[in-house]
């Protein structure tokens, strides 16, 4: 231990979890000084979002449920403009990754402060990670203006998920943790939470996938999904989001799938930094295979190919990622990269 040397701020958010807190969020929309709250999701969030505005009463602003995939630049301008119209002096983001990256893209601009009520495991409103695509390119960047001021995880809000987009979600969560393991502003206490959310979301998918009306597996993989989300908020990002990140701009391809395709090759790639954390939360000596084996067992995607990616644009990925210019415990280099993606795109068990 005498070589233990470490910092860590944890991010001022307001974490506010258990079933039916939606209900709370009139309370803390007060308790913010908020008056007139936008609320945005997805087109198919619409229902819930309308019901989150609802609760709002006089405090809401209407709803905008112009989100999609990846930020769109379009799509942000025009959320800045819908909320300007409205004379929103906040936000509830209300959904998934989409809707609340629309809300950082928004907040990034305006400086409107967000509240956050996922109904997925994406983890992203913990972060204070923008990312929005333009030209083919995704930009991303940290910003603790866009970090939400409060996120209500209510388990109930999940019961609807399809088991497929759960489990798709979960491994883009999960995700977050392993990076956060490796990553060069890594802690004791970011490990901890990263062994602890990778252990609840392996165990919890199987039930979820089996039973997806069960409460009690939803509560534990949105446990396990704020852990994830919080682990990111306080590390940086390697390789395995540096290529997602790529292909969600270049190919727009569905970016917890991506995830799901991509984070066992990554791990065995890295390997073996991360390894003894993740050995010890999936139970198995080989993480990367068992994370494969997870995804095949929910029967996730295990191909960029099944994703719709074309091989014609692996050379291009490679040439994006070499030059990118992000820490890695790897070093991040043509000929690893070239089989990596091969091996993803094919489908194969990953190597390292």
């Amino acid at each position: 231990m005498d070589a233990l040397r470490f910092a860590y701020r944890p991010l001022p958010v307001r974490v506010v979890f258990g079933k039916g807190v939606l209900g709370d969020l009139p309370a803390e929309v007060d308790a913010l000084g908020l008056s007139r709250v936008l609320v945005l999701s997805t087109p198919g969030r619409r229902a819930g979002a309308e019901r989150a505005a609802s609760l709002l009463g006089n405090r809401g602003a209407g709803v905008h449920a112009g989100a999609v995939m990846h930020v769109p630049v379009e799509a942000a301008a025009e959320a800045c403009r819908v909320a300007e119209a409205a004379r929103a002096d906040g936000l509830v983001s209300f959904g998934g990754g989409s809707a609340v990256g629309l809300a950082k893209a928004v907040t990034k601009e305006t400086d409107l402060p967000i509240v956050a009520v996922p109904t997925t495991y994406a983890g992203s409103e913990m972060t204070p990670t923008w990312g929005m695509t333009e030209d083919g390119v995704k930009r991303t960047g940290r910003d603790e203006r866009v970090l939400a001021r409060t996120v209500l995880y209510d388990p109930s809000l999940t019961l609807g998920l399809p088991p497929a987009v759960s489990a798709a979600s979960a491994m883009n969560a999960m995700a977050h943790a392993a990076e956060a393991l490796y990553a060069p502003d890594a802690s004791p206490i970011v490990s901890l939470m990263a062994e602890e959310a990778v252990r609840e979301l392996a165990g919890a998918l199987p039930e979820v996938v089996r039973e997806p009306g069960g409460l009690a597996a939803r509560t534990r993989a949105l446990y396990g999904a704020w852990l994830c989300g919080t682990c990111l908020s306080a590390t940086t990002m390697g390789l395995h989001h540096k290529l997602c990140h790529i292909f969600g701009g270049l190919l727009n391809l569905p970016h917890a799938e991506t995830h799901t395709v991509l984070l066992p090759h990554a791990l065995a790639y890295n390997a073996p930094a991360a390894v003894p954390e993740l050995r010890r939360a999936l139970g198995r000596d080989d993480p990367a295979r068992a994370l494969w084996d997870l995804s095949g067992s929910l029967g996730l995607p295990r191909s960029l190919k099944e994703l719709g990616a074309d091989p014609v644009h692996l050379e291009d990925v490679v040439a994006r990622a070499v030059g990118g210019g992000f820490a890695n415990p790897r070093p991040v280099e043509e000929a690893g990269l070239r089989v990596l993606l091969r091996n993803a795109w094919e489908g194969r068990p990953p190597v390292a």
